[in-house]
């Protein structure tokens, strides 16, 4: 690997383990401060005001770095039944279109978000029970979306050639028994086909 390819996959790497962190923190957090509600409720009758808002924000937040997240780890779950029975070069056509409506869902959603998160900017609203700016709390929007049309991209481009039938999806029924994982779509046939 010559210099560029190998600083871009580190560059990469620390990318994913960036988002990765962020997803366990924004978790973590949201676990934590509705621990801390619930004590206060129910043992204190006391509780946070701001409390609720904020973990649904941390939620937000998290779904929306999620679904990228999901796209780079086929963590998406689909109905690929009738896809998965199609020849291959039909099965490539099934997963550029998919990733076209896909990517297509995105852009309409970057720029929807990016309307809102200005309007937000421009009034100045200040969210209901935290002392922040709206549009700082909602900037995930377009920011969410934008992440996943960078992780369509690459999917696109191994459909492209050759390297993936369709969309990566979870195997559920591997996961559940325990059986070995199927690549589904990855590399060819899908196994016992």
């Amino acid at each position: 690997m010559h210099r560029p390819a190998a600083f871009s996959a580190i560059v990469l790497r620390i990318i994913h383990r960036l988002e990765e962190w962020v997803i366990a923190a924004l978790l973590a957090a949201m676990t934590l401060l509705t621990f801390v509600q619930v004590v206060l409720r129910y043992v204190f009758n006391s509780g946070l005001i701001w409390a609720l808002e904020a973990t649904t924000y941390l939620f937000g937040w998290l779904i929306l770095i999620g679904i990228s997240y999901g796209i780079r780890t086929n963590a998406h779950i689909g109905v690929d039944v009738l896809v998965a029975m199609l020849p291959r070069p039909l099965r490539r056509a099934a997963g550029l279109l998919g990733v076209a409506l896909c990517a297509l869902y995105a852009g309409f959603m970057i720029y929807g978000s990016w309307i809102y998160v200005d309007r937000m900017m421009i009034l100045d609203v200040e969210a209901e029970d935290i002392p922040l700016p709206r549009w700082l709390l909602g900037i995930i929007l377009p920011i969410g979306f934008g992440l996943l049309l960078l992780r369509l991209i690459p999917v696109a481009y191994r459909i492209l050639v050759g390297k993936q039938d369709m969309i990566g999806l979870a195997d559920e029924k591997a996961e559940t028994t325990g059986s070995e994982l199927l690549t589904r779509g990855i590399e060819g046939e899908i196994p016992g086909r």
